[in-house]
C-alpha cells in the first residue's frame, strides 16, 4: 500500500482488462522498463541501453521516483496502464523484484535479464515459451536483438510467448492456489522441526481484523479488500510427488538448451551485421 499497489486479485482483473483493450500488434514496438535504478548496479547498467543520440537499442527506460510519485498521488504508476509496449523488461534489484509477476501478466513478451534470485513459481517457466532470456553482461545488444526478432517475421511467436506467460499468471497464480502452496510449504517445514513449538507466556493472538484496525487510508482499504472472509469450502490441492531425477534433469536441460539457442541466434545476428 505504501506505493499504491492494489491487492493481487483486483490488480489481476485490471491487468486482464487492459490486455483485452489493446492488441499486441498495436502496442509500441519497443522494450519497456520503469523502476528504481539506484537499488542495484545491474539496473544502472540497464539505463545505458536507453535511447540516445548515438544508439537506439529498442529500449524505452524510465526512472521511477517513488517519493515524488507519492506526493503526486501515484498518477504515473498505475501498473495496469503500463502494458502499452510489445516487450517488457524484468530485471532484479537488490534481490528478487516483486515487479516480476506484474510484468509477466501484461501479454507483452517478457525480456527476462538473467536472474540470480528466484521466487516460488519462476523455475517452472521456460525460455521461448514464457519469456525471452536476456544476457546480464551485454544487455543492450541482447535487448535490441530480441525486439528486432519479435518485430520482424517472428511476430506470431513473440505474441504467443507473451500470451503464455500472461495466461500462466492469470490461471496459476490465483490467490486460492497461492494459499494452497503456503499450506503445503508450512506443513513440509513443520515436518522438519525437531521440537514442538509452544506459544510463549504473554503472547497475544492477532487476527486479520485486528491488524486492519489501526491502519488507515490506502493501507486499511487494501487490507480490507484482500481480507479472507472465511475458510475455503474445498480441501487444498494435493501435493504432487517430487520429480524423479531423470525428469527434473530433462526439464533443466530443455531450459538451458533454449537459453543457449537464443544466444546462438543473437551471436549470429551481430556477426552478420559486422559483415555488411
Amino acid at each position: 500500500a505504501e506505493i499504491n499497489i492494489k491487492p493481487w486479485e483486483s490488480l489481476l482483473r485490471e491487468l486482464k482488462e487492459g490486455n483485452n483493450g489493446r492488441n499486441w500488434i498495436d502496442r509500441e514496438p519497443y522494450a519497456y522498463w520503469k523502476g528504481n535504478p539506484f537499488v542495484a548496479e545491474t539496473r544502472r547498467d540497464l539505463l545505458t541501453c536507453n535511447l540516445s543520440d548515438k544508439h537506439d537499442w529498442n529500449a524505452r527506460l524510465y526512472v521511477q521516483d517513488w517519493i515524488l510519485e507519492s506526493k503526486r498521488g501515484f498518477q504515473q504508476s498505475n501498473l495496469a496502464s503500463q502494458c502499452a509496449h510489445r516487450y517488457k523488461i524484468y530485471i532484479e534489484g537488490y534481490a528478487w523484484s516483486v515487479s516480476e509477476k506484474y510484468i509477466l501478466a501484461c501479454d507483452s513478451m517478457t525480456l527476462l535479464v538473467k536472474p540470480y534470485f528466484h521466487d516460488f513459481f519462476i523455475r517452472y517457466l521456460q525460455p521461448l515459451r514464457h519469456y525471452w532470456p536476456i544476457r546480464d553482461k551485454d544487455k543492450c545488444k541482447s535487448i535490441k536483438f530480441a525486439v528486432d526478432w519479435g518485430n520482424t517475421h517472428k511476430q506470431k511467436q513473440a505474441q504467443e510467448i507473451g500470451r503464455a506467460a500472461s495466461n500462466f499468471i492469470q490461471e496459476e497464480l490465483k490467490m486460492e492456489y497461492v494459499y494452497d502452496y503456503m499450506f503445503h510449504l508450512l506443513n513440509e517445514y513443520a515436518k522438519l522441526l525437531k521440537f514442538k513449538p509452544v506459544a510463549p507466556d504473554g503472547a497475544v493472538e492477532v487476527c486479520s481484523e485486528t491488524m486492519a484496525c489501526n491502519a488507515n487510508g490506502s493501507h486499511k482499504k487494501f487490507m480490507m479488500e484482500s481480507l479472507v472472509k472465511g475458510p475455503s469450502i474445498t480441501n487444498p490441492c494435493t501435493l504432487p510427488p517430487p520429480y524423479e531425477p531423470k525428469v527434473l534433469g530433462a526439464f533443466y536441460r530443455r531450459k538451458l538448451n533454449a537459453i543457449l539457442q537464443v544466444q546462438k541466434w543473437e551471436d549470429r545476428y551481430w556477426e552478420s551485421l559486422k559483415k555488411q
